[in-house]
């Protein structure tokens, strides 16, 4: 936390989350850049075309079923008709329409690849055993291995050992049979297995990781925006409280001078010209703390004023401007505000806050008790570790306030201001404590304040 206490508001840059991930199959279809880089217009031309594949794939899920169904089922009735099957057959004597039935076993449950893998290479089984068994060896039965990448691409990988049982047990018990058939159907089966089942785990490490990448970067974003609303969150506040610090005591101030000129404007003309000189004064300083506020908190304002704030040397003509107002104040000092180590100007801006609040709320809801007149004491004791300000006033607090009317009013509760000082002490490790005084009922305000160099 720095300790400049300058109302210093610097613009937040648009952060940008890139994202990696340009193969993901959730996310909106178009082409991505990589990282800022421009990629070749092939490549992004390939991309183009891929991503708009899936995203159509994701809205219409059947008509690419069907399309591929489709295609392997044509392909499956032109190697019938065309008599291909013959050239690899070992008996070609197998009934033609049991090639052809075989033949759309094998394509047509394709439909269901992608939702049930599993229970289609089972539905395929029975007929790989019969192709096998009757020689007739059709070359549609390499049509099992596309569910066989389903199931490596969807299912949990410890199937893909049934899978490989339900697509090579066929062809080994018809090797029982049909001799010469384990070095050309079951060395096959096997070797393109182990293809489809390693590329669908590839394809399947690399969607996952995309989807990792996609996930990572959307939490990111999430993160940047709830941060951003929390520092908005926080500066809202931190100017909600220099805004109540300063109109709340100046108005105060203005209000008891004001007042007390009021009174005495009919026995004291001297006296009720130095009230509203002391107006003016205070008016004029309100309105400069607020044009300096209001200019930093502006984007079309670069050359605001970012001075600093109030420091311990403004005390003084705080406590005074008090005192006109009608409360006497004393101002008490205990120690070497220098030694050992001087305050940051942050800190002495939380014990200026503190001190000017506890006054304000001395002037608004304090009353004096009877045959006494309503002071305060401001006390400050300079420690080598901390620095501790009490104030105290001799008040009583009423709870209720006058109206213009003469009727009595409910007073606005001090609870906002005590809450905006214990941020205040929060910043810096110090400590608030509030209450009232039971000797003589007035209340007090005690600040302990660590020093830089020795954190609590």
């Amino acid at each position: 936390m720095p300790d400049r206490p300058s109302l210093s508001y610097p613009r937040r840059e648009n952060e940008q989350v890139t994202d990696l991930a340009t193969t993901d199959a959730k996310t909106p279809a178009g082409p991505v850049s990589d990282s800022g880089t421009s990629a070749a217009p092939l490549t992004r031309a390939i991309r183009s075309g891929l991503d708009r594949l899936r995203a159509f794939d994701r809205r219409r899920p059947l008509v690419w079923d069907t399309a591929v169904t489709t295609f392997w089922t044509v392909a499956a009735v032109l190697d019938y008709t065309s008599g291909g099957w013959r050239t690899v057959a070992r008996d070609v004597t197998a009934p033609e329409s049991l090639v052809l039935l075989m033949s759309l076993c094998f394509s047509l449950p394709l439909l269901l690849r992608r939702r049930h893998p599993m229970a289609v290479l089972l539905l395929m089984a029975p007929v790989s055993l019969v192709n096998v068994w009757t020689g007739a060896v059709v070359q549609a039965a390499l049509l099992q291995l596309i569910p066989a990448f389903q199931i490596a691409l969807r299912l949990p990988l410890r199937r893909l050992g049934s899978a490989g049982l339900v697509l090579c047990a066929p062809v080994a018990a018809g090797a029982a049979r049909i001799p010469g058939i384990w070095d050309q159907q079951l060395v096959s089966y096997l070797w393109g297995f182990v293809f489809v089942a390693l590329l669908g785990i590839a394809v399947r490490t690399r969607r996952d990781y995309t989807e990792a990448l996609v996930e990572r970067a959307h939490r990111l974003e999430h993160e940047r925006d709830q941060q951003a609303r929390l520092a908005a969150a926080t500066e809202r506040t931190r100017i909600a409280r220099e805004m109540h610090d300063i109109i709340g005591h100046n108005l105060s101030v203005i209000t008891g001078l004001a007042d007390g000129g009021a009174y005495a404007a009919a026995k004291s003309p001297e006296r009720a010209a130095q009230a509203l000189e002391a107006i003016g004064t205070t008016s004029r300083q309100a309105l400069s703390e607020l044009r300096r506020l209001l200019g930093v908190l502006r984007d079309d304002h670069p050359d605001a004023d970012r001075a600093p704030q109030p420091t311990l040397d403004d005390l003084t003509p705080l406590i005074e401007r008090v005192r006109r107002a009608g409360l006497p104040v004393q101002l008490k000092s205990h120690g070497d505000p220098g030694r050992p180590t001087p305050l940051t100007p942050g800190r002495q801006l939380t014990v200026y806050r503190v001190v000017q609040e506890s006054l304000t709320n001395t002037l608004k809801h304090a009353s004096p008790p009877t045959d006494a007149l309503l002071s305060a004491t401001v006390t400050l004791t300079y420690t080598p570790t901390h620095l501790d300000a009490r104030i105290t006033d001799t008040g009583t607090s009423t709870g209720m306030g006058t109206a213009p009317d003469g009727q009595d009013t409910p007073a606005p509760t001090p609870a906002q201001g005590i809450m905006g000082m214990r941020e205040r002490a929060a910043l810096y490790n110090g400590t608030i404590e509030a209450g009232p005084l039971p000797a003589h009922g007035g209340w007090h305000i005690h600040l302990r304040l660590p020093l830089e160099d020795h954190p609590q």
